[in-house]
């Protein structure tokens, strides 16, 4: 047998470091890239000619009188904006962004569910807008969204969750553990382009942009797993799945869902709609991922369904 030469040994070991080395950075920045969304800011509204708060929406949507607070989850002060609604004894809505979104993105919903609301909550996630801390992906925001439950919520006054993206997987995942912790009265969640499983979004994402999106998303999600205290198949703390979550809600939930949706598979909304108890799901034609809202071809459907949806959930909180 021949044995190989010094030369082809160092060789081989050089190349053996430069794999390794590659494969370290590429999922490295993956987690990086996951854990540290880009940050919609005021200033970024500015920049590109929009509101950055409810008192800059123009006519006839705002503007909105509104009140800045911050409240404390897991040793963080996380920003929020609190909008008067038009009906005094409506339910509280409290709305919960997507990855690389912040509060502003509430902006185009606020002045239609503001109508049927007695107030608005919108919170920037840990990572994002004016928020300290980094993304855990639909993990650790839970806890955040229930510490703001608990902040906001009113004696015998109903509570709606109201998420799109990531902000709607961590809509359902609080209102299911808040059933056993009565944290307050749900009386609905309201799911926009959600999605069922961890790195389906991320995969997509990275599939648009012709980056690598395959094994180092794998890796990365094994590694983000464990340091999240999820195990590296997500399944701890109850498990991720949005779907097994929403068959435990006991309040109405309603999806809305691009049916191009590129990101998040309108597959996965109708899943997660289906396993909820009392679960309904508005098809939007022609819809993509991002611009449901301020999409003049859809946004009509987008208030009237979700208007509809306020109305009839109002008086049956669990």
């Amino acid at each position: 047998m021949a044995v190989p030469s010094p030369d082809m040994l160092g060789l081989s070991a050089i190349l053996g470091l430069g794999l390794g080395a590659y494969v370290t950075a590429t999922v490295g920045r993956t987690m990086h890239v996951l854990t540290h969304p880009p940050r919609r800011t005021y200033a970024s509204a500015v920049a590109r000619a929009r509101p950055g708060d409810p008192s800059e929406i123009p006519p006839p949507a705002g503007p909105l009188g509104f009140e800045r607070w911050t409240f404390r989850s897991r040793g963080r002060d996380l920003p929020a904006w609190d909008v008067r609604g038009a009906r005094p004894r409506g339910p509280v809505v409290v709305m919960s962004h997507g990855w690389g979104d912040s509060r502003i993105g509430g902006l185009s919903r606020v002045g239609h569910v503001g109508r049927l609301a007695s107030r608005v909550v919108m919170w920037d996630m840990p990572g994002h807008g004016e928020a300290p801390g980094v993304c855990s992906l639909g993990t650790g925001e839970v806890d955040d969204l229930l510490a703001l439950i608990a902040h906001v919520r009113e004696p015998n006054v109903e509570m709606i969750l109201h998420g799109w993206s990531l902000g709607a997987g961590v809509s359902i995942a609080a209102a299911a553990r808040g059933v056993g912790e009565r944290t307050a009265r749900i009386a609905g969640v309201i799911a926009e382009s959600p999605y069922r499983l961890a790195p389906t979004p991320a995969r997509n994402v990275l599939r648009e942009r012709r980056l690598p999106h395959g094994w180092n998303v794998t890796a990365a999600f094994w590694l983000l797993g464990l340091d999240l205290g999820v195990g590296p198949w997500w399944k701890g703390r109850g498990g991720f799945d949005r779907a097994n979550l929403a068959a435990r809600l006991t309040c109405p939930l309603l999806v809305l869902h691009g049916d191009q949706d590129a990101v998040c598979p309108i597959e996965d909304g109708e899943s997660i709609a289906r396993r909820a108890l009392d679960g309904t799901i508005a098809r939007i034609d022609g819809g993509g991922h991002v611009g449901l809202w301020s999409d003049p071809s859809h946004g009509p459907r987008c208030a009237a369904s979700v208007g509809a949806f306020i109305e009839r959930v109002s008086g049956r909180a669990t």
